[in-house]
């Protein structure tokens, strides 16, 4: 797959970069990360741009981890079904 650039405008800072991904996804990831910056800013007062992109970096992994933790529970969950599915067929079939 061919690079796609973005130019990142944020905090007052720009950078430009190139990455294997969509362009409109990368334009979706950037939205939302200005989003998130917005939010944190709007949330805690805070004006500093590193103070804020270290706070929003912050909050980012907090719900990826989040999101993690809760694909795992589903994942025990869905494999707890699975079992006591399997358990009922056992009980309905005759032993040959």
């Amino acid at each position: 797959m061919e690079k796609s650039g973005l130019r990142i405008d944020v905090l007052g800072t720009s950078l430009s970069i190139a990455a294997d991904e969509d362009p409109d996804y990368l334009e979706r990831l950037l939205n939302r990360y200005r989003m998130v910056i917005e939010n944190t800013k709007n949330s805690t007062g805070l004006q500093d741009p590193l103070q804020v992109a270290i706070l929003t970096g912050f909050l980012l992994c907090d719900e990826i981890e989040k999101i993690k933790r809760q694909d795992a529970q589903e994942g025990r969950e869905a494999e707890q079904l699975t079992l006591d599915m399997i358990a009922r067929i056992d009980e309905l079939i005759p032993d040959q």
